[in-house]
């Protein structure tokens, strides 16, 4: 559904744009000319129309992406929604367990655990050795997922149990409108396993989204907690924050059989325990009839599930000229987007990759938010196994194929950054204060929580010179620790040139996000060149390839003054 309005439009309308809008950003209304005037009118006039016109691409840009957000709940749906759109466009899905007939020219893309999705084209002048050009982003985010007994009663009420995913922002939970998302393992022949039935049935697997108001974490009042403005708001996770399903009366009293007739008093009393009757007593009867009403199956045939929590409040553009994103899971649907329509709008068919000598490609990884230590995450194998067995495949036998490709790949780190708060401009670094619509903003750390170095930093912005698209620079300040991303995990596992990146925003890890409809443009504009353009660029700069200086004759022995 939403691919086929994603897919191709975006291709032909976006690129066409690529050439020409992006060459002047909005950066250039706040420079002056290299001689150190005020600008002439003509030059201030085409400054103005192209911020305005950057301001019109950047909002159908965001607007594309919160089609994606929205839709993409949990990493799951994330994964199933960048599959439509790579199919649309026509990249061929494959599979990790069986074999791989690797074409140059070909367009390809799979998935690990329906979470992590790896893109990637092949140029069509790939030859054995060559690298590698990925940009790596992760689909998941802080949130809450239900425990593997979801089933809690408190004080009258059916709840859910839950368990905190990352580091979230978590008193913004507080009072939302929540609903429930994820995947579902069903039995197909649940009906005879209800029953007793020894047969084997086949399982499958079902992504779920009830997007209704269905759930919610109270705040408690203020006049039963007097202090909180001075000793602060800390509620424990385990007893303060279980999301309110329902009235343990009304889920009795409305209940089918016997037990809906039962008086109000003893009907409470018994809700507590029948909620938790079914799948083992480790989910309640209600959520199990949520679930199976949405998925159009029996209760029953219900064997497992991993559900997120998520705000049921779409993402919209805000501010008074609608230059703002306001929406959950930015960090880091906003880049996975981004990166995702920009590789496959630069090779829109088999004759877009004919010039190309490398391995254009995409990973969407799971998992970040809680450190990439896992099968499916980026301290996992998933890349290095994609790149084995594409280079393998295409060597021809030749030796060290594998490790020439991986010491020829670039890798860019695509994660969201920290934009300056207006209110809290002291959390920042004086001279790297990166801003809304300025454009990717470019990592460093040299305790190495960032990967990027001079040479990875000098390439990815030569790549933004040459055509005219903005970027910003990060560093924290020396008070402050830093956050970390993928990109040292990729670079050391990988051994590649690696550069952190992102599109700054506020309220990072917040049930709501903000950032700049402008980024989304720039950034997708960065990608787009990148892909297109990184091969040619990348041939003219080897810093472990220059000979070494010659050094005959200028060293010259002081006499030590001993006779020999």
């Amino acid at each position: 559904m939403l691919a086929a309005r994603a897919g191709r439009s975006l291709a032909s309308a976006s690129s066409r744009r690529f050439a020409g809008a992006s060459r002047i950003s909005i950066m250039s209304k706040r420079q002056k000319t290299s001689s150190g005037s005020a600008p002439t009118t003509a030059e201030a006039t085409a400054s103005h129309e192209a911020a305005r016109a950057l301001h019109e691409r950047g909002k159908e840009h965001a607007q594309k992406l919160l089609s994606f957000i929205n839709y993409a709940w949990t990493p799951f749906h994330a994964v199933e929604e960048a599959s439509r759109r790579l199919i649309a466009a026509g990249f061929t899905p494959i599979s990790e367990r069986e074999p791989w007939s690797v074409q140059p020219g070909g367009r390809y893309f799979f998935t690990r655990n329906m979470s992590t999705i790896v893109a990637f084209a092949v140029g069509a002048k790939f030859q054995p050795g060559s690298g590698f050009y990925m940009v790596g982003a992760h689909t998941d985010s802080p949130c809450l997922k239900l425990k593997p007994v979801s089933s809690s009663s408190k004080s009258g009420y059916n709840m859910i149990n839950v368990e905190t995913y990352g580091g979230g922002l978590w008193y913004t939970w507080y009072d939302r409108d929540l609903g429930l998302a994820g995947r579902v393992l069903l039995r197909e022949d649940g009906a005879a396993a209800a029953a007793g039935g020894g047969g084997g049935g086949s399982m499958k697997h079902r992504l779920v989204k009830i997007d209704r108001p269905l759930l919610r974490i109270p705040m408690l009042a203020i006049h039963l907690q007097r202090d909180i403005h001075t000793a602060g708001f800390k509620p424990n996770l385990q007893t303060n924050f279980a999301p309110m399903l329902a009235t343990a009366v009304k889920t009795q009293l409305l209940a089918d059989g016997a037990t809906a007739a039962a008086p109000p008093p003893a009907a409470a009393a018994a809700a507590a325990s029948s909620s938790s009757s079914s799948s083992g007593n480790k989910h309640s009867t209600l959520l199990l009839s949520l679930l199976a009403s949405e998925l159009g199956c029996r209760p029953e045939a219900i064997v497992d599930f991993e559900l997120h929590v998520c705000d049921t409040q779409p993402g919209v553009l805000g501010g008074a000229h609608g230059e703002f994103v306001f929406a959950g899971r930015l960090d880091n649907l906003a880049m996975s987007y981004v990166a995702l329509q920009a590789l496959i709008d630069s090779c829109p068919d088999s004759g877009s990759l004919a010039d190309e000598t490398g391995v254009r490609a995409i990973a969407l990884f799971d998992h970040e938010e809680v450190g990439s230590d896992s099968a499916q995450g980026a301290g996992g194998p998933v890349m290095r196994d994609t790149i084995t067995r594409v280079a393998a495949a295409l060597a021809g036998g030749q030796e060290g194929a594998v490790e020439r490709t991986l010491r020829n790949s670039f890798l860019v780190s695509a994660d969201m950054a920290h934009a300056l708060h207006p209110n809290y401009p002291d959390k920042h670094d004086p001279d790297h204060q990166p801003r809304m619509h300025g454009g990717l903003v470019l990592k460093h750390n040299h305790n190495q929580r960032y990967a990027t170095n001079a040479v990875s930093a000098t390439l990815f912005r030569e790549v933004a010179r040459r055509r005219g698209i903005p970027c910003q620079e990060f560093s924290v300040r020396n008070d402050m620790p830093c956050g970390s991303t993928i990109g040292p995990i990729l670079s050391s596992n990988l051994g590649c040139r690696t550069v952190d990146c992102g599109i700054a925003q506020l309220s990072m890890h917040s049930i709501r996000e903000q950032c700049g409809t402008d980024d989304v443009a720039l950034a997708y504009d960065h990608f787009l060149a990148f892909f297109r353009e990184f091969s040619k660029l990348d041939a003219s700069l080897d810093v472990d390839s220059l000979p070494p200086p010659s050094i005959a004759g200028s060293i010259q022995d002081a006499p030590c003054c001993h006779m020999h």
